[in-house]
């Protein structure tokens, strides 16, 4: 069994998961290099079931609201954090 170290158990940040795209819920939000995504819809597969694609929108507080279709392959793990924002 592991141990849990204390620096990262007394970390308040929520944890960072990795999944696959087809498990994404709309409470998840994208941990990218670009920004933070929040997932606004349910996913769908395209191509077979290769591709998967769900909708998300810009995490800003600028009041533009930005929404874009992303998508990944359905082998590939994403980055993400659960919360609330």
């Amino acid at each position: 069994m592991a141990k849990i170290r204390r620096k990262e158990a007394e970390s308040s940040k929520p944890p960072v998961l990795r999944v696959y795209p087809i498990s994404l819920q709309p409470r998840h939000f994208l941990a990218e290099d670009i920004g933070e995504w929040r997932v606004i819809g349910h996913p769908y597969s395209s191509a077979g079931g290769k591709t998967v694609n769900v909708h998300v929108e810009s995490v800003k507080p600028s009041g533009v609201i930005q929404i874009e279709v992303r998508a990944w392959a359905a082998h590939e793990r994403v980055a993400v954090k659960l919360g609330e924002r």
